[in-house]
């Protein structure tokens, strides 16, 4: 049985590295942190770092495709004998989720999101453990698009830290405890 996949989804450069799209990227780098991790290798058209969680190989992944692309990172990256796909969560921003929740799943649709829609057209299954962290505005707004990539305001900095770190707990649990134990912790 090799070790975890954790990748998080995001859009490269700097410009969007602050954005509500870029959760993923933000989980894994708070992840990387946390193991001492270095995000470095270039690997599939991602960025690929190595650390430990409870005695266990954890590999973290910052597809660089662009979201809309991201399927064609994680199934070059799934490619390799020792990664599975019941060993993967994905992480990603979710618009239809309240801002400052989570959400773990065994399996599902895409909801939308168009890098958790790229990861499922490419491995041809909806059947990988996913987290969603919720970015849903507190009113409507006109364009979902240029939403997802604003940068947090001010007043939800520390709403957003709260639920990275609550996020990173969740992963941690599914890595130690297994996906249920998540689930019923979490959601």
């Amino acid at each position: 049985m090799g070790g975890w996949l954790i990748v998080g989804l995001g859009n490269p450069g700097s410009e969007y590295a602050k954005t509500r799209h870029n959760l993923g990227f933000m989980l894994i780098d708070l992840l990387a942190e946390r193991m001492q991790a270095r995000i470095s290798r270039d690997e599939c058209r991602a960025l690929v770092g190595r650390g430990n969680f409870d005695n266990q190989a954890v590999e973290l992944a910052k597809p660089q495709t662009y979201m809309n692309l991201s399927g064609e990172a994680v199934k070059c990256l799934l490619a390799k004998d020792e990664r599975s796909r019941e060993r993967m969560v994905v992480i990603s921003d979710d618009l239809a989720i309240p801002f400052g929740t989570i959400r773990v799943r065994r399996s599902g649709t895409h909801g939308g999101q168009n890098g958790l829609r790229s990861v499922i057209d490419q491995l041809g299954t909806q059947e990988f453990i996913r987290l969603r962290i919720g970015i849903q505005p507190e009113h409507p707004v006109a364009d979902a698009k240029r939403f997802v990539l604003e940068n947090f305001p001010k007043a939800g900095l520390e709403t957003l830290e709260k639920t990275l770190e609550a996020a990173a707990d969740a992963v941690e649990t599914i890595i130690r405890d297994g996906v249920d134990a998540a689930m019923a912790k979490f959601n």
